[in-house]
């Protein structure tokens, strides 16, 4: 089902900006029993993704309503909420005053291999690198181009999931997740102040991180090799919960308790969905 304002249809004008420029922001979340988890905190990004970008936000009570519609009968889905600037001229300038253009879409919930949770997955290091933008970093913008082409490499063996890199060579993110370090303890995650999205479980789970660990998390520059010599290591999103890695380019890397006890603390809080 898909809402674009407020009506049921699937056209968008050919002159949306969404389409000619990615000028836009969305958010995707998960839905079980006919309710999106987390909404709250993912409309905030979203109106602070629109504020960013001087795009007027939909009304939160307008988006909540459709959002409620969409998710209605659905036992476990995706729900994606896409605003763009609206229909706007041929060049780059904005129309400050264009009305925006809201997307309300339900999907089918993705097929994950069964246990994958608790057994945890291979990655690989993406050819791909991020651009460093900081007036960008941390929103879910529309131009996901990086992503697309890193999704589209050549994926050896099994791996689930790439890890992106910035162009130092600074871990920053998964193709669609947020990465996690565990060292002496700490829970650490890469820094998104210049590039990478700044996940709603990435929050979530700094914020458990620290009753879990009695460790203030950090946030800090992280490499491949960090990574591999960490005591574990986990990925997050809105829609996986919280993945442990165990492989990272065919090397073993050590898995441990930290994201078995969140993925338990965050499920408990309804926050994701438990494997």
């Amino acid at each position: 089902m898909m809402l674009i304002d407020g009506h049921a249809r699937e056209q968008l004008p050919a002159g949306d900006r969404g389409l000619h420029f990615g000028d836009g922001v969305f958010e995707t979340m998960a839905v079980v029993a006919g309710r999106a988890l987390c909404l709250d905190r993912h409309l905030a990004r979203l109106e602070d993704g629109c504020a960013r970008l001087a795009i007027s936000a939909p009304g939160r009570g307008t988006l909540e309503a459709e959002c409620a519609r969409v998710c209605e009968g659905a036992e476990r889905a995706v729900l994606k909420v896409i605003v763009t600037r609206g229909v706007g001229g041929r060049g780059y300038m904005p129309d400050l005053g264009a009305a925006p253009t809201r997307i309300v879409a339900r999907y089918s919930w993705p097929d994950y291999r069964a246990g994958i949770g608790r057994e945890g997955v291979a990655v690989r290091i993406c050819r791909t690198r991020l651009g460093r933008n900081p007036r960008l970093a941390g929103i879910k913008h529309l131009n996901r181009l990086e992503q697309v082409l890193a999704r589209s490499e050549d994926n050896p063996g099994d791996c689930e999931e790439g890890l992106m890199l910035d162009d130092r060579g600074h871990v920053i993110e998964g193709i669609a997740t947020n990465v996690f370090a565990v060292r002496g303890g700490r829970v650490c995650t890469p820094d998104l102040s210049e590039c990478g999205v700044a996940g709603i479980v990435r929050a979530l789970v700094l914020e458990e991180a620290r009753a879990l660990t009695g460790q203030e998390p950090e946030v800090a520059s992280l490499g491949v090799e960090e990574l591999a010599g960490a005591d574990e290591c986990f990925l997050t999103n809105s829609l996986i919960g919280v993945w442990p890695i165990h492989t990272i380019e065919d090397a073993p890397v050590a898995t441990g308790p930290i994201a078995r006890q969140l993925l338990a603390a965050l499920t408990e809080r309804g926050a994701i969905i438990g494997d």
